[in-house]
């Protein structure tokens, strides 16, 4: 497998057009390797460190990992089509499911982080967290609070500091 070093930024454009559809975040705590599909978040530049921002609801499995240690992975799948795993780790739970085990996924150690990325999507981000916040339910518009929190399920924002970011070519 070939590493290819790139800025954080350099493929920004691919980023936001697979965000639309979905990435996947992954986390581990101890043995147990968690990955979730997200589409709210982005890259950044705060701080003097560029940044991945990301938005875990408190129900949500990967919250409780990222608490625990502060880090976390992005991994974009460029070429590959992988709707399906999209679809089911943004809809099942790593309480109740092993995601990895269930998509068939290949785990490969970080370089800097200690939780794995998917080397099944080309592009990763690997993430320390400098900052989180949760949010202020007071301060959404109603009309969004309506819409994505009707059930008062409201998100943590994560702003994870990319401390390495590549492409990976060939075998996994």
């Amino acid at each position: 497998m070939e590493y290819i070093n790139i800025e954080f930024n350099e493929y920004a454009d691919k980023l936001f057009e697979q965000l639309q559809k979905g990435v996947f975040m992954t986390t581990k705590k101890q043995d147990k390797v968690n990955t979730m599909t997200i589409s709210w978040g982005g890259i950044s530049f705060i701080w003097n460190k560029p940044v991945f921002i990301s938005y875990v609801r408190y129900t949500r499995d990967t919250y409780q990992m990222v608490e625990n240690t502060n880090e976390f992975t992005i991994n974009i799948p460029l070429n590959k089509d992988l709707r399906k795993e999209l679809g089911f780790c943004g809809s099942k739970s790593g309480r109740d499911y092993d995601k990895i085990k269930e998509c068939n996924f290949n785990l490969h150690d970080s370089r800097v982080v200690n939780t794995p990325i998917l080397a099944d999507c080309e592009m990763h981000y690997e993430c320390k967290v400098i900052y989180k916040q949760a949010m202020e339910p007071g301060n959404i518009l109603n009309e969004v609070k309506e819409r994505f929190y009707s059930t008062n399920n409201f998100h943590v924002i994560y702003y994870g500091e990319i401390v390495d970011s590549y492409i990976i070519k060939g075998e996994k």
